[in-house]
């Protein structure tokens, strides 16, 4: 092997294991300390009585796999969940811990994306594992520090912390949605509204029913945290995870009302295109209610028989167009009286 080899083997397998982004934490919980550690002071921070929070973005999923297994904390079901299955919410209990999956949403122009955590609680650690970049997981990187330090009394609390910014997450993206909804309804009653319209209709009312879909299981998952004793998961921890149930029910009721908003602004769009229409057809049917007597009597008359009596009337063409004056005149009062015009 050449030393050019070697260097460029090297290189890529630097790149590589940059590639896997960890964040370990220890917490003190008696004396409100933390502790940044490497993972490989995980297991003694552990035995040392610290509550451990390891932060795992798996961009790679291999070296994900190895330094996770290494621990030896997790086994390979809800490792080859956290590293391969969809965005789903759901949970697990088993005997050592709780595996909860979480759906965050990042918000893309006029649609989202959906970021997948899977969240394992033991009694001594928590693990959150996804595969890139998650909003709502940051900004708890960001925010939990204060209130480990002001409220903390048990590690269950980064878990309150997960679902706390999660669900601002989600308030987030049901006002984009509101804000979507909106704009649409606006523009419906604008005096110019192009065929897109229709489309983009369409597309909202498909993500707010996707979004619907993400809410319902979360809250299923939210409730039963907050509900179901658990050697994992506080109960002061409970009350405050109640509390956020309710968030998620205002947040599925808002929801529903954007989508009967999408719904009526729609069908009242509808409605002033079909009552624009039967104006045009009113105005049509006058034009053709006068003329038709007024064909009748130009087709009598341009008649080519040799023999036709009014032919030789020296005030014919008066005559007839009096009786089209009369006719018109008749058919416009007989119109009005009857509100038709």
């Amino acid at each position: 092997m050449s030393p050019d080899t070697a260097v460029r083997i090297s290189t890529s397998e630097a790149e590589r294991r940059m590639s896997c982004v960890l964040h370990v934490v220890g917490f003190d919980f008696a004396n409100k300390v933390e502790v940044k550690l490497q993972l490989d002071q995980a297991r003694d921070a552990m035995d040392a009585g610290k509550f451990v929070w390891i932060d795992c973005a798996a961009s790679d999923v291999v070296e994900a796999r190895e330094l996770l297994s290494s621990l030896g904390l997790f086994s390979e079901e809800v490792l080859q969940a956290a590293l391969h299955s969809e965005p789903a919410t759901q949970h697990a209990r088993y005997d050592e811990y709780l595996h909860l999956v979480v759906s965050g949403c990042r918000v893309r122009a006029h649609a989202f994306e959906l970021e997948r955590v899977d969240v394992v609680i033991a009694e001594k650690f928590l693990a959150t594992i996804h595969r890139g970049p998650v909003d709502f997981l940051n900004a708890v990187r960001r925010d939990y520090r204060n209130d480990f330090v002001r409220f903390a009394k048990s590690p269950s609390f980064l878990l309150y912390e997960i679902w706390d910014h999660l669900v601002e997450n989600y308030l987030t993206v049901q006002k984009h949605m509101e804000e979507r909804v909106e704009a649409l309804q606006n523009e419906l009653r604008g005096d110019r509204v192009d065929d897109q319209v229709f489309a983009r209709i369409s597309e909202l009312g498909a993500d707010l029913l996707h979004f619907r879909k993400i809410l319902l299981p979360a809250r299923a998952v939210l409730t039963d945290l907050a509900t179901r004793k658990s050697l994992f998961v506080s109960e002061a921890t409970q009350h405050f995870l109640a509390n956020i149930v309710g968030t998620v029910e205002h947040v599925l009721q808002d929801l529903l009302v954007d989508r009967e908003i999408l719904s009526e602004s729609l069908n009242l769009y509808m409605s002033i295109v079909s009552h624009r229409t039967n104006e045009v057809m009113k105005r049509l049917t006058v034009v053709s209610v006068i003329f038709l007597p007024l064909t009748f009597l130009v087709g009598v008359y341009g008649m080519n028989f040799e023999v036709l009596p009014e032919l030789r009337w020296h005030y014919g063409y008066l005559y007839f167009w009096m009786a089209v004056v009369v006719v018109v005149v008749g058919l416009l009062s007989l119109m009005r009286r009857s509100r038709i015009l």
